[in-house]
This record gives C-alpha cells, structure tokens and sequence, in this order.
C-alpha cells in the first residue's frame, strides 16, 4: 500500500470556477490562472488550465454548472512586462459572479452575505484596528508578476496504523512578511446535491513567511484519505482531502475553524494548489 505523495503545487488565483477568480486587476476585471471556462464543440463547455482576462458579468449558471467566461484577452505563459506590473485586488463584497452555496465561518459571521465592501488593493485592504505605528509589513503594490513567483510543493504520508496522516508543506517566493494559511478540499466540498463547508488543513492552519517570502506548514489530521467502499461511506463526515490550497489573508488574520469570514476572493485568496483532484493512493481508516 503506499503511504506517501510527494506533489509540486501551481500557481493559482481560483478557488472553484465561480467567482473565476480570487483576484481582480484595478478596472474589476478577474486575473485568472486556473480553469478558464471556454466554448467546447456543440454547445458545451470545456474547462483547461490556463491564464486570462475575464468579465465580472461573465454568464452566471448555476452552482454545479459551467459556462463560457466572457474573456477579454488572454494571458501568456510568460507574463508581459506591462501584464507583470497589474496591481492585485481583492473582491468587492457581496462577491460578484458567484454562485457557491456556502457560508464559509457559520459561528463568526453567519450574514457575510449581508456585508458590502468596495475591492481593495492588496497593500491596502483596511486591516481591523489597525494603526499606523503597528507597522504594517505589505505596504507596496503586490502586482502579478510577484504573485506567479510562488512555489511549493506538499507530502502527505499515511501513519503506521492507517489512521492518520502528516501533511508537510514547503514554500518560497511568497508575499514577504505576510500571513497565509492552508485549506483542505474534500471530495463533496463542491457536491451540487449538497457541498461540505472547505476546512482548514489542521488547527492552527497558519503561517507567516520570512523577509525573504518562503514559509512552511505541517499538519496532522484524523482518518483524511476514508475508502470509498467503506461500509459508512454515505456519512457526511467521511469526505476525503482531495486538494490543498495556500491562501493569502488579505485581512492579515486567521479564523480558527473557518477558512475565512468571506472566501472567493473576499479576504483569502488562493495562491498554490494542486490542479486536479489528488492523493487517490493513499487510504487512511478511523
């Protein structure tokens, strides 16, 4: 049986596909690195891993669906100068083109859908009480190029007795500095017959880099890689890690078992993660 993964993680700027992206550019148009919802033959929609410029009212299905993004212009592999320069910024709340059912911090903030906020550039989202002596570290434009600098890579490795796994991650050319925490996706986190609320990838989940942006994160967690075929399977609670992901805070704060107060681009925003569904060779049991 193998008890070990070893996985390089991709730049990113998107949770799931609504809202296309966690990050938008100064005109509130979405940077997406991720899955770019493209018009596929016959009608359909096909969803490859790419780089671009998309509409905020790019067409809305609904949750569970997909549709051609309304893409303004394509992004390179390699950014251009002028493309390296964007400034990034956060959604502005209620979080446009979205449609995931989800209330991401239940005890916390059970209304966030309630709260209005304009977007923010990153270096200067309003931190809560916040004064200028306190020394603020992001004070500068983060812009894109920095952004796609970020690298990482995660092992997960079952323990001896199957019921637990240890989660370790590495990381380099981050936002210097600055506060970022890791979430773990399930397999039912994106169900449309009834999604399961994104947790943290163990309490606490997070970090802050050093001066020179590299980080790192270790986690221990009960029973993540449940057999499908395991007599309890159905229960809502047997739910597989099939994906990490690096979040930036924008609000620079964590929020204990949520992974934000918003999500999507409202104040995290996802920076690495594994490009499809992962860890399917490892089996853990509780």
């Amino acid at each position: 049986m193998t008890r070990t993964a070893i996985l390089d993680l991709s730049v990113t700027t998107q949770g799931p596909t609504y809202p296309p992206s966690e990050v938008m550019d100064a005109d509130g148009n979405f940077i997406v690195i991720g899955r770019i919802n493209r018009a596929g033959p016959d009608g359909t929609t096909t969803s490859p891993w790419g780089r671009a410029i998309v509409a905020a009212d790019s067409p809305l299905p609904p949750f569970g669906q997909q549709r051609p993004y309304r893409i303004l212009r394509e992004l390179g592999p390699e950014l251009s100068a002028a493309d390296a320069a964007l400034v990034l910024h956060t959604l502005p709340l209620p979080l446009p083109c979205h449609n995931y059912p989800m209330v991401f911090a239940p005890e916390q903030l059970p209304d966030a859908e309630r709260i209005v906020r304009p977007s923010h550039p990153f270096h200067q989202v309003p931190i809560p009480d916040l004064r200028p002596e306190d020394g603020r570290a992001t004070t500068e434009p983060v812009t894109l190029g920095a952004w796609v600098r970020a690298r990482g890579q995660v092992g997960a490795t079952v323990a001896p007795d199957a019921r637990t796994a240890r989660f370790e991650l590495e990381f380099e050319g981050l936002i210097p500095n600055s506060l970022y925490t890791v979430m773990s996706l399930r397999q039912r986190d994106l169900d449309p017959a009834g999604p399961t609320r994104p947790g943290p990838l163990g309490i606490p989940n997070a970090f802050a880099t050093d001066r020179h942006g590299r980080g790192r994160h270790e986690a221990v967690l009960p029973d993540p890689f449940p057999r499908a075929d395991r007599p309890d399977a159905s229960r809502p609670d047997i739910n597989r890690i099939v994906n990490v992901v690096l979040l930036w805070m924008s609000y620079q704060r964590s929020h204990g078992g949520a992974i934000g107060l918003f999500g999507l681009g409202g104040d995290i925003h996802a920076q690495l993660k594994l490009e499809k569904p992962s860890f399917l060779e490892l089996e853990t049991r509780s």
